[in-house]
């Protein structure tokens, strides 16, 4: 068939979504041939034709609403900006059956079959439930890492992405090794920028380093700093025990003497300079030190919670700014003691700001869905560096309320689901659950979406955690039951039931709860519960893996997460059979195989945090 596909105007954005279009029903029908154009504006007289771009059908906004009105192969594919256009554009080929379940190419199921001029229909007309939809750079990653996740968010309805630390040495360091400099990071990170730029996304930077960058130390992950520290700063280093330094000699957790007005200048117009030669960036992230536990203890500083020496360094950045002409949006963080909402300052203009709540240490046996907003939560008093992180939903929800005061007009969560937690679920099955609830229910908590915290290799043994969170993020009223059959159909077919089932029943069984140590259990009942998992995988795999393997990388994957879950539970089974060689010669094979496989699972698995979280587990348990 001959498809006429015109595009409105010249815009980037407009221009890669058109082609990603032509790519995907190409790719379903090898026999299409197109006729594509470019029009400055719709021209409701041309017939036939699929236009996509901006026009009248949407107002123009900031936030995402898709339209799509296409019959016959005719009609138009448009949005309510850029980003919009692109997201309507994969929106379109997901009703014809494609599906997107994990970054890289090869999570993208795309069916082949002859399409029809009839088959080319498609009605929809939506708009986002929320207006933050991004993922935060995290893990060890390679530039492939950040690009296939860049390239996968507009697939599922994702719109922004985060790159943490003025520099993001670390996470490629992590990957690639300690001969990795700032310099070939920085280089690394223009092409990729090119490509967050090209897709219209929200572009979020920074967060780490402002103690520090401002006073010429270089902060580009959590190192030790060997160097001299400037004679400008010396004395406003936050004061603990007397002494003012570097607090465990890593410049990106410490603090300053915020009550030191010199401390407070240098910090705001490093931020203000920054923001003045990145206009790219989108929301710029303002936030202390990195560790709790280390706020200045001079005489003038003692008395003034951290949260109101925050508001203080808001109010200028915001003036700064302001004179500036600039108006970059600047997220403000809620965070170890900045949980505790200011008691005398006030923020002089909320809509410079964005309040990001970030509940770093809370449980996720629990989700937010399950908060009785009806019960006050006692919190604990603040006490200077003797700060106890909450670690139930309530009491951080507790305390973000009380930053209600301030009258932001814009907010989201920064969550940590898939950072290391969902190392305590081999299944992926409650962290997935648990996810989609978090997000269906954001709004009341009064937040308005989510950056995720997360690594960005996040899909052995499924992307189900992933995909369901960007499903409940763009439509918070679609039910986790039809999202994961939904994936588990895409991925594997006829037997997507049976899959599902699997790894629900691996969740049951390796129990998160007491994987994270919330949970006691008796020492027989643990060897009962990881034997019959065992059990339950050999049977699984003599049944469907085996017979399945060569048919995708999806049951490949299946494949060696089955033989890591088995040398998992029999690490728990020593443990808790009391044989100390044996567990140790357990985890030893675990990381062995780990290493073994990297190749295999270099898309779907950040080989160095599972071996980290998983040795950190086990130590709960030995």
């Amino acid at each position: 068939m001959k498809l006429t596909i015109a595009k409105i105007g010249n815009h980037e954005t407009i221009s890669f979504a058109a082609k990603e279009l032509c790519r995907i029903l190409k790719e379903m029908d090898p026999n299409i041939v197109f006729d594509l154009r470019r029009y400055p504006s719709y021209n409701e007289n041309l017939k036939d034709t699929l236009w996509i771009g901006l026009d009248s059908f949407v107002e123009k906004s900031n936030k995402d609403s898709i339209y799509i009105d296409v019959k016959n192969g005719a009609g138009i594919i448009s949005g309510s900006n850029e980003c919009s256009v692109l997201i309507a554009a994969y929106r379109f080929t997901y009703e014809l059956g494609c599906r997107f379940l994990r970054p890289g190419r090869d999570g993208e199921k795309i069916p082949k079959k002859e399409l029809s001029a009839e088959e080319l229909t498609v009605s929809v007309n939506e708009t986002a439930s929320y207006f933050h939809r991004a993922i935060c750079i995290e893990g060890s990653t390679s530039t492939e890492h950040v690009y296939n996740t860049i390239d996968w968010l507009p697939k599922v309805g994702l719109s922004g992405y985060f790159v943490q630390f003025f520099t993001p040495n670390v996470f490629f360091r992590r990957y690639y090794g300690a001969h990795i400099v700032d310099a070939d990071v920085d280089a690394m990170m223009e092409p990729l920028k090119d490509e967050i730029t090209k897709r219209s996304l929200k572009y979020h930077a920074v967060g780490h380093g402002w103690t520090c960058e401002s006073f010429g130390i270089s902060t580009t992950g959590w190192l030790e700093f060997k160097g001299e520290i400037p004679e400008d700063m010396k004395n406003v280093i936050a004061m603990l025990d007397g002494k003012r330094e570097l607090y465990r000699g890593i410049p990106a957790n410490t603090n300053l003497c915020y009550s030191n007005p010199y401390a407070r200048d240098k910090i705001t117009n490093c931020l203000v300079d920054y923001c003045k030669t990145h206009r790219e960036v989108k929301y710029l992230h303002f936030w202390l030190a990195d560790e709790a536990n280390n706020q200045c203890e001079c005489e003038n500083c003692r008395d003034t919670l951290p949260s109101d020496f925050y508001v203080m360094m808001l109010n200028d950045i915001d003036r700064k700014l302001t004179e500036a002409g600039v108006d970059t949006k600047i997220v403000c963080l809620i965070y170890n003691e900045l949980l505790y909402a200011p008691q005398t300052e006030k923020i002089l203009n909320p809509e410079r700001f964005t309040l990001m709540f970030a509940p770093i240490t809370r449980s996720y046996s629990h989700s937010y869905s399950e908060i009785d907003t009806s019960k006050e939560v006692e919190i604990k008093p603040y006490v200077r560096n003797k700060f106890n992180a909450p670690t139930s939903v309530e009491e951080n929800v507790a305390m973000l309320e009380g930053w209600k005061a301030q009258k932001f007009s814009d907010s989201f969560i920064f969550d940590y689901h898939l950072m290391w937690d969902h190392h305590t679920d081999p299944g992926y099955y409650y962290v997935a659950k648990t996810l989609h609830s978090d997000m269906a229910n954001l709004d009341k908590l009064g937040l308005d979406g989510m950056v995720s915290c997360q690594l960005q290799r996040v899909a052995l043994p499924t992307g189900l955690p992933q995909y369901a969170m960007a499903a409940a993020l763009w439509d918070k009223s679609c039910s986790f039951e039809d999202v994961a059959k939904e994936y588990f159909t895409a991925a594997f077919g006829i037997y997507g039931g049976d899959v599902e089932k699997y790894l629900s029943g691996l969740s049951d069984l390796f129990d998160p709860e007491f994987v994270r140590g919330e949970k006691k259990k008796a020492a027989d009942v643990v060897i009962k519960d990881y034997t019959e998992a065992k059990e339950v995988i050999n049977c699984f795999r003599d049944e469907f893996i085996d017979k399945n393997v060569c048919l995708s990388p999806d049951w490949q994957y299946l494949s060696i997460h089955a033989e890591l879950c088995l040398m998992l539970a029999d690490v728990y089974i020593a443990i808790y059979n009391g044989d100390e060689a044996g567990r140790e010669e357990a985890f030893s094979k675990l990381k062995e195989y780990v290493g073994q496989t990297v190749n295999d699972t270099y898309n779907v698995l950040d080989e160095k945090f599972i071996i980290d979280d998983l040795w950190k587990y086990y130590c709960l348990h030995i």
